[in-house]
């Protein structure tokens, strides 16, 4: 065993008893590299990764390869899901040698951490326009000693890119002028047209194969059409949701969704599963079931999050991270089906199950069969009743097979994303077990994650009673919006002072000079050769994006103009960039969205509070501020002398300007 045998993470322990001399990094590792003077090879994966687990077999297992990689290499192994700050770094830098990223991702650094060469995936011997893995080994050991100047030069020109890559699309704007000047209901049409340019009219998503979920890209249409009532938008949004949910992308039997899809019709997908994923899902089908009442929508959000009680829950309360696309070492294994093994379970129904799932005799995808729906039948009370037979059949043999792998650990920020959903759907669903979910989460976050003592610094990963690495901005973003989503759906209070406080730990810890960005990684963390400020909103949301959410939203709370301003700052430099590219910024899409569509300022006060908060959340209503309470708060404006004996009030506000209060929401409901 090498040392990663003392490691918790599932990716790390996987590779604990390959011959290579692997070390997790940190300080033993690097200080190694500088002794000996030897090129370090960082080589990043996550557990879930197919492709991670097909070099690991071909070239980490082989003695020979390994012998190579000890004699010439300091040899770190990184989970980067663990440390996506170091992830984003090596990333960036690959990207800027070859303009393609991906995992594994294996870069190469001088000893003091400088990248100068890099690469993802390379097989044993010579294939697919690749070098074999051994040849880049022994190249770049050899270009090590003989051309050290120019490798020297390299790193330096990468590093610099790192450090100008901060100030990107960050132009200066008047933070004098009002937010009307600043943004515009054109610049809302101008993002429309941009994402519907890149619509695929047919099977839904945007863009060609691959193809990801692109939630926050749907999200914007649905947000957009509830003002502007476009159909075209609203119908785009809506066929990707469709599109999705009838594909192999989705677990037709188990629930959930996979990463992405590796063809344009959502059938066959790279079957890892994230918890991510079906946290931001679940987000936006909240608001297509909000928006349009369709119960399509609200079975799948009651069969994705089954599916996260089942499969993805700790006993401590806890989101597990995400689970193999691999069983028995082949990908989809678990998933895919023959017709043999269909007609055995079914029998007599099985003929019906196979035209409604298109399952063929020669198969659909290598031989096997994905279920999905590339036609939906005729609606039936009876064949549904059939269907939801023939697929609890099937599931329970299933449920028999080698399961994938789990990634059991819990991470923060992927945590909040989740507890964020379950409080969406639960205002939209109503179901308590879903609020139960997310304050079960919540209070394994609080109670495991958050560092001792009167700080409220967190950890970033959780697992088995051991916490690790300090939480980067994703993790505080996406658990101030979750704080603030708990008090939507709670009318505790108590959740909007926590993420009051969090964000002035964020300010101080991560703000940049300019005070405008926040950094990846908070202050005095040394082991990072740059701090990244990241804007891109890519698989998961930027933690920059979401922080001007949060500070938009916590400044109307509680009157705090420098946050409000902070919030427009950071949006406005970046609104070039948002309109050319939304696709690439969509959680920014909405802050404009947000700001020029105007925020619902809802305040509840009286003994009935909560009730009323509860029909409030069952309302499509982007982007409101809600709060409630049975009596006057002095830290809040917002419900400052607005209680009345034997009276719940709602009051609605907008813009420093208010509407005479009603007692039922009916009666405010056209000026919402």
């Amino acid at each position: 065993m090498n040392r990663l045998g003392k490691e918790t993470s599932p990716y790390l322990l996987q590779h604990a008893h390959n011959p290579v001399n692997w070390y997790p990094w940190g300080e033993e590792a690097l200080q190694l590299a500088e002794q000996q003077d030897k090129p370090i090879l960082v080589s990043i994966g996550y557990a879930a990764c197919h492709w991670c687990h097909v070099m690991e077999r071909e070239s980490f297992e082989d003695e020979a390869t390994a012998s190579i990689m000890n004699e010439h290499f300091i040899n770190i192994k990184i989970d980067r899901e663990e440390r996506p700050d170091i992830d984003h770094i090596y990333m960036d830098a690959l990207q800027a040698m070859s303009s393609s990223g991906g995992w594994p991702l294996n870069m190469f650094l001088l000893p003091n951490r400088r990248p100068f060469y890099g690469g993802t995936y390379f097989p044993p011997q010579k294939a697919y326009n690749r070098p074999s893995w051994k040849e880049v080994l022994l190249a770049v050991s050899d270009a090590f000693k003989t051309k050290r100047k120019d490798l020297e030069d390299q790193a330096s020109n990468l590093t610099e890119h790192l450090h100008q890559s901060n100030q990107f699309g960050m132009e200066t704007v008047n933070k004098l002028l009002p937010k009307e000047e600043m943004f515009s209901q054109a610049e809302c049409d101008a993002i429309v047209l941009a994402i519907m340019g890149q619509a695929d009219k047919e099977w839904g998503g945007f863009g060609r194969a691959p193809k990801f979920p692109g939630s926050f890209t749907i999200q914007y249409l649905l947000r957009y059409n509830r003002r502007k009532k476009d159909d075209a938008a609203l119908q785009q949004a809506l066929l990707s949701l469709d599109k999705m949910i009838a594909g192999g992308i989705y677990d037709q039997l188990g629930g959930g969704f996979s990463r992405y899809s590796t063809d344009e019709q959502w059938l066959a997908p790279h079957f890892e599963k994230m918890l991510y994923d079906n946290a931001l899902l679940t987000d936006t089908l909240c608001e297509a079931y909000q928006l349009t009442g369709n119960k399509a929508y609200a079975a799948t959000i009651e069969h994705t999050l089954a599916f996260i009680q089942r499969e993805m829950t700790s006993p401590e309360g806890g989101f597990y991270a995400a689970l193999d696309a691999d069983s028995e070492g082949v990908e989809g294994k678990f998933y895919v089906w023959s017709l043999e093994e269909i007609e055995t379970v079914l029998g007599k129904d099985a003929p019906a199950f196979c035209a409604y799932y298109d399952v063929k005799r020669e198969g659909n995808w290598e031989d096997h069969n994905i279920l999905w729906i590339p036609v939906p039948p005729e609606k039936s009370e009876t064949l549904e009743a059939l269907m939801a037979e023939c697929r609890a059949k099937l599931m329970a043999v299933r449920d028999q097979r080698i399961r994938p792998g789990l990634d059991d650990k819990i991470l923060l920020g992927w945590n909040a994303l989740m507890i964020h959903a379950c409080c969406k759907a639960y205002a939209a669903l109503g179901n308590k077990e879903y609020l139960g979910m997310a304050e079960n989460a919540m209070a394994c976050v609080w109670e495991k994650m958050k560092k001792p003592g009167a700080s409220l610094a967190f950890w970033h990963t959780y697992k088995q009673g051991d916490a690790r690495y300090p939480a980067f901005l994703d993790d505080y973003a996406y658990l101030i919006r979750a704080l603030i989503a708990l008090q939507e759906v709670t009318g505790e209070l108590d959740w909007l002072r926590k993420a009051k406080d969090l964000t002035h730990f964020v300010v101080e810890q991560f703000g940049d000079e300019t005070s405008r960005y926040f950094y990846y990684t908070a202050s005095g963390q040394q082991d990072v050769i740059v701090r990244k400020k990241e804007v891109y909103d890519g698989a998961v949301p930027s933690g920059n994006a979401i922080m001007a959410h949060n500070l938009w939203h916590l400044s109307i709370v509680f009157d705090n103009k420098e946050w409000a301003d902070r919030a427009l700052g950071m949006t406005a430099s970046l609104a070039q960039s948002v309109t050319r590219y939304p696709t690439s910024f969509g959680i920014w899409a909405a802050m404009i969205l947000r700001i020029v569509q105007g925020t619902k300022e809802l305040a509840v006060a009286g003994a009935g509070y909560k009730e009323q908060m509860s029909e409030i959340n069952k309302l499509y209503i982007p982007g409101k501020v809600l709060v409630g309470a049975d009596a006057d708060q002095k830290d809040m404006p917002l419900l400052q002398q607005r209680t009345q004996a034997g009276k719940t009030l709602i009051y609605l506000c907008e813009d420093y300007h208010c509407m005479k209060p009603a007692e039922d929401i009916s009666e405010i409901l056209n000026l919402i």
